[in-house]
């Protein structure tokens, strides 16, 4: 359920980098931002000279922030896998990491967790079991892509696909 427009809070980012939430007149950082989604309270970050929309940038900023700070979500090896999803599988994981998210918050409001540390402990027990779905959903549609592009001949046109057949049709011919 959204919120009216008129309830988002509105944080103005400067050209000195500085954020002014205009709700309660003061500047604020990224930890207040951060504490804000925390909080699920909705705002936007604007730019104050244009206007522009620039939420999705500031809260990169804080993911990489929290990622540069004690134990990261984000493996090194990950973040090379999402950035090869960027191109034609780029809204398939996009749907799927955020539905997974949505799904981790639904079981925790669900379960009334009041610990923390249970969650915690709970999680950690699920992270393999999860790491394995996500693993065979690429592997299912690494087969998918590749099987409908075999069966449509899309890789023939592909210089790598022959060369090996020459280096082989070379040798023969030479013997």
């Amino acid at each position: 359920m959204s919120k009216p427009q008129d309830d988002v809070r509105i944080i103005k980012k400067y050209p000195n980098r500085r954020l002014y939430d205009s709700h309660t007149s003061s500047h604020v950082t990224l930890a207040d931002i951060r504490r804000l989604v925390q909080e699920e309270e909705p705002f936007q970050v604007v730019d104050a000279k244009t206007g522009e929309d620039l939420t999705r940038s500031i809260l990169l900023q804080i993911i990489q922030e929290a990622e540069s700070d004690g134990d990261p979500i984000f493996s090194s090896d990950m973040l090379k896998n999402i950035i090869r999803f960027y191109g034609p599988f780029q809204g398939v994981l996009g749907s799927y990491l955020e539905e997974s998210i949505q799904s981790v918050l639904d079981i925790q409001s669900q379960a009334g967790m009041q610990s923390s540390k249970a969650w915690t402990e709970f999680m950690r027990g699920q992270v393999p079991m999860m790491q394995e779905l996500m693993r065979q959903y690429v592997e299912q549609s690494r087969n998918l892509y590749l099987n409908t592009q075999n069966m449509f001949g899309l890789f023939s046109a592909f210089p790598d696909q022959g060369k090996g057949k020459d280096k082989e049709q070379k040798k023969d011919d030479k013997e």
